[in-house]
């Protein structure tokens, strides 16, 4: 019986140590993936892609078109409020607009919620972003353009307008990658 607990006990120790080290799947990798960034998630084009000016609205209910910031840098951020990782990108989005010139780059925001200004205005004041400014696509019209089925996505333009990166997953846009990988295509003029 003493020989058994004793065996017993040893087996439960070698477990415990052996799980310490590997507590869940992944957790072996946990000091690499502290370090990732998921700027590398973003997919740079080996050359450009011209897309259709398909016009969306502004605050107002104004249509406007990516023609109509040309000789910029356009990230186009597609979220909706019933995304988490959507609105967890926002603030950062607006944080990183404003580390560039507005003459040169410019974070455009897109709404897909179905419901429009009339669901998103009261949501960003419910949640503490009530000065952030976003435009509309309630109808999904840029869907003729962008894969609209997986959100937070993200499209950059190049100064002609034309798509030269993409990321379709939450990025942090505060990490410092962000704002070397915009640097990097501002500088490409």
């Amino acid at each position: 019986m003493k020989i058994n607990s004793l065996v017993s006990g040893m087996l439960m120790g070698l477990l415990c140590l052996s799980s310490a080290a590997y507590a869940y799947p992944g957790a072996q990798n946990k000091q690499q993936a502290q370090g990732d960034s998921r700027v590398r998630f973003v997919s740079i084009l080996p050359q450009s892609y011209p897309i259709e000016a398909i016009p969306f609205k502004d605050t107002k209910g104004n249509e406007t078109s990516f023609g109509d910031f040309k000789g910029k840098i356009v990230m186009v951020n597609m979220w909706a409020t019933w995304c988490p990782p959507c609105v967890r990108e926002l603030p950062a989005l607006e944080r990183l607009a404003d580390k560039f010139s507005a003459e040169e780059f410019v974070v455009l925001p897109i709404s897909i919620d179905r419901d429009g200004k009339d669901k998103v205005e009261p949501f960003l004041k419910s949640v503490g972003l009530e000065s952030f400014s976003t435009f509309y696509d309630k109808d999904l019209e840029l869907g003729a353009v962008f894969p609209l089925d997986t959100i937070p996505a993200t499209f950059i333009l190049n100064q002609q307008g034309e798509l030269i990166a993409y990321v379709r997953t939450f990025v942090d846009w505060d990490d410092k990658e962000a704002e070397a990988l915009i640097s990097a295509f501002l500088s490409k003029d």
